[in-house]
């Protein structure tokens, strides 16, 4: 079965930097689009990060030049860098699998707290 699972959420202090990963199985990897999304408590879901079969990358503005998508196929694993993480950072992030005319498939969210 297809299997996304999102690690290296916790509690950080403003200004620092933690690093996500999400681990799949059950697809083949190097043939799906993935992506980063967050939801914040009393906000809707919003992407934060894209990352194409190609390599190429895209980011929400509010994340521009902060964080970094990045994947290894070898372990078909996604990763998000996240730097200078503000109070706003705060939200449960999500792990995406994207593919054209195929199922799309979400991981169970791991929990990212900033301190103010």
């Amino acid at each position: 079965q297809v299997q996304l699972v999102e690690s290296g959420g916790g509690l950080v202090q403003a200004g620092g930097s933690l690093r996500l990963s999400c681990a799949s199985s059950g697809i083949i990897f190097s043939f799906y689009t993935m992506a980063w999304y967050r939801r914040a408590p009393g906000k809707q879901r919003e992407m934060v990060a894209v990352i194409t079969t190609g390599g190429n990358t895209n980011y929400s503005d509010s994340v521009k030049g902060r964080f970094t998508i990045s994947r290894d196929n070898a372990k078909n694993t996604v990763y998000l860098q996240m730097n200078s993480l503000k109070f706003d950072d705060t939200a449960v992030y999500y792990c995406k699998a994207e593919r054209p005319s195929s199922s799309d498939f979400w991981g169970q969210g791991t929990q990212v707290t900033v301190s103010s």
